[in-house]
């Protein structure tokens, strides 16, 4: 129809920033029927990933989505990306060589009899190139910023640094030091800087993100300002960042990611007493070596409290393939611990995690901290252990323990290299993993904070809520171009 508005969704091809993605645009054409989108899909890389991606867009194929049409680019080969020195470039330029097919399918797409007039871009926060494709058809772009406003505000505040007081960034981040951060009401420090600011090709590319990150028209992010009132603020109150709209929690709560429900697991739940369960997942590229496996498995026998643990196989070949599930996990865990601890506890593979975190019996999360889990768990109103394993993950266990107090320590300054199979990885023992799973699992004042921020949570979407009004505001702006 010709008096709809046509946008263009771009995401980054992960799993995680395209089902978040996926979810922005459900809520744009449930909320308004002039809306109608087109997400362009980038697909990965690596054919290991993409094999989740595939099953996610099968899986959404078979419950088709009013208005929203999905179009895969074609793929360029794909430069090298298991050299830890060059891999944030080579994903840069793996970005940008999409740029010619979205021109043309855009293109194509508008010369279609009764299609839409195009009121915009909305692109992933790693997919800011396409900014440029945007203005040659004269539409503003809008970035869909996956992560927190804090780290919003922490990557602009850090491209100041670099570009306007000539700081080195990198020497910074390298650093054992504090540094303020507008975005954070506290000092943050050095330890948990996002690791792709510690070598001169990461800032590079970080740098170009955000540079292009201020040309936009308008940044949404998937958080909500009731649970991030300073940094929204800081944000706001900052001329040279574009409109920031706070339009989360945006989450997939039907779990869907394409993969079969364990029923095995949830039944076992059922038995369980009201938040009695400590479920351990580590995001769909988190695993452990076998003598960190050991320590994960000691530290839970030793607490005494029930279990759920998504235990996954490391990638053999140290490149980007994501982790897989053990035949018999067995093998790497303490000898005689399944006995052990049966009945007490269930160790899995891959982890329905949102029916997991939804399920009475759970009743804390030992989490990497990814912030669609965070958000999930927030919105379940499960409170977190925190264990970052990689990109900003470190940066949202510092918010979520030292910032909002929504959650407690194991480490908040573990990292562990993905690209290069010979760097060092620290071990966590099981004593410090013991008292990050007593005290989640223990501690009254951290429970009752995440009960009461889970209901904040649902409050900001809800019909009058603060994200509510965000994203009707988005909706007439869109409108408003076509007008």
């Amino acid at each position: 129809m010709a008096n709809t508005a046509e946008l263009v969704f771009i995401p980054a091809p992960g799993l995680g920033h395209i089902m978040s993605t996926i979810e922005v645009a459900k809520l744009f054409v449930n909320r308004d029927q002039r809306l109608s989108i087109t997400v362009l899909v980038i697909k990965p890389p690596s054919s290991s990933s993409g094999s989740a991606i595939t099953a996610y867009f099968e899986s959404l194929a078979k419950n088709a989505i009013n208005r929203v049409t999905f179009v895969e680019l074609p793929q360029d080969d794909a430069p090298p990306m298991h050299d830890p020195k060059s891999f944030v470039a080579s994903f840069n330029e793996y970005i940008e060589s999409h740029c010619k097919h979205v021109r043309k399918v855009v293109a194509e797409l508008l010369s279609q009899p009764g299609s839409g007039r195009l009121a915009g871009f909305v692109v992933d926060m790693f997919c800011t190139c396409m900014v440029d494709v945007a203005n040659e058809f004269n539409v503003p772009t809008n970035v869909f910023f996956t992560s927190s406003a804090a780290f919003l505000g922490y990557e602009l505040f850090m491209q100041t640094l670099n570009d306007d007081e000539k700081q080195d960034v990198v020497e910074l981040s390298n650093a054992d030091t504090e540094v303020s951060v507008p975005s954070f009401v506290k000092p943050v420090p050095t330890k948990v800087f996002w690791d792709v600011l510690r070598t001169k090709d990461g800032l590079e590319f970080a740098m170009l993100g955000a540079r292009k990150l201020r040309e936009v028209n308008a940044i949404m992010v998937n958080t909500f300002l009731e649970l991030e009132t300073h940094a929204v603020e800081s944000l706001s109150a900052d001329i040279s960042v574009p409109k920031v709209y706070p339009v989360g929690p945006l989450l997939n709560l039907e779990g869907s990611s394409g993969k079969p429900s364990d029923d095995d697991v949830i039944r076992w739940l059922d038995s369980q007493p009201p938040a009695s369960v400590v479920l351990l997942c580590f995001g769909s590229m988190g695993s452990f070596d076998e003598v960190q496996v050991k320590e994960i498995a000691r530290a839970l026998e030793q607490s005494g409290h029930r279990f759920v643990w998504s235990l996954r196989r490391p990638p053999s070949n140290g490149t980007t393939k994501v982790p897989s599930d053990y035949e018999d996990p067995g093998v790497v865990l303490p000898e005689g611990f399944l006995e052990r601890t049966n009945g007490v506890g269930k160790v899995i593979g891959w982890a329905p995690q949102v029916a997991l975190l939804a399920h009475s019996a759970v009743g804390g999360f030992v989490s990497h901290c990814g912030w669609n889990s965070l958000l999930e768990s927030i919105w379940f109103g499960v409170p977190v252990a925190t264990w970052p394993v990689y990109a900003e993950q470190q940066m949202n266990a510092f918010e979520m323990v030292v910032e909002l107090g929504l959650s407690v320590e194991i480490k908040c300054d573990y990292i562990k290299n993905l690209f290069d199979p010979k760097a060092k990885t620290p071990i966590v023992s099981a004593e410090v993993i013991e008292n990050g799973i007593r005290r989640v699992m223990e501690d009254k004042e951290v429970r009752r904070k995440a009960k009461e921020m889970s209901e904040k949570s649902q409050a900001a979407v809800a019909e009058g809520g603060s994200s509510y009004a965000a994203v009707g505001n988005l909706i007439q702006d869109f409108i408003s171009n076509i007008s």
